[in-house]
């Protein structure tokens, strides 16, 4: 089982919808985490709406700091993506282990300028990006692997279509 936590700034919206993904998609194979640099408090409603339409659990999520996983009572974490650009130039918390590392940038849509249903489909873009990278992470094989070989699997998975982010940037 791999322990795998998502970054990013508020810990409402990108970090939250991959939790439940990764959850959800999982089939027991990770644990799946979620904290923010500056947590907002709870999670963004239309990310909850999001899952909701996938048929993704939500209950259990809560908005968190990431010093929750840097204490020594922390589960240790195999695999660390930030899914945000602020906070991929952060300093990242010190964690216990030494877990591969990665970077799935994408806007916030939390953020997302305009009426009603362009911020819905902000939300939706990130949910469907994050739901396809999730989707090729849960075919990664970890066992009896070198960490090199892992994260050479890893880093394929945030080159692909990244036109999603560009999209979103561009809407607002």
């Amino acid at each position: 089982m791999q322990n795998v936590l998502f970054l990013c700034t508020g810990n409402s919206a990108r970090s939250i919808m991959a939790e439940a993904l990764l959850r959800h998609w999982s089939d027991g194979m990770f644990t799946a985490f979620s904290a923010g640099s500056s947590p907002a408090g709870e999670p963004h409603p239309l990310a909850l709406e999001m899952l909701a339409a996938r048929d993704v659990p939500s209950h259990g999520l809560r908005s968190k700091s990431w010093d929750e996983f840097g204490n020594a009572h922390a589960p240790v974490m195999d695999i660390v993506i930030t899914v945000c650009d602020k906070v991929a130039n952060e300093v990242c918390p010190v964690l216990p282990g030494v877990p591969l590392r990665l970077h799935w940038g994408l806007p916030d849509p939390a953020s997302a300028h305009g009426d009603e249903p362009a911020v819905r489909e902000a939300f939706a873009k990130v949910c469907d990006k994050l739901e396809k990278r999730i989707a090729q992470l849960v075919t990664i094989p970890f066992a009896d692997r070198a960490p090199e070989s892992i994260q050479a699997d890893l880093d394929a998975i945030a080159e692909v279509d990244d036109t999603v982010a560009e999209d979103i940037t561009n809407e607002g």
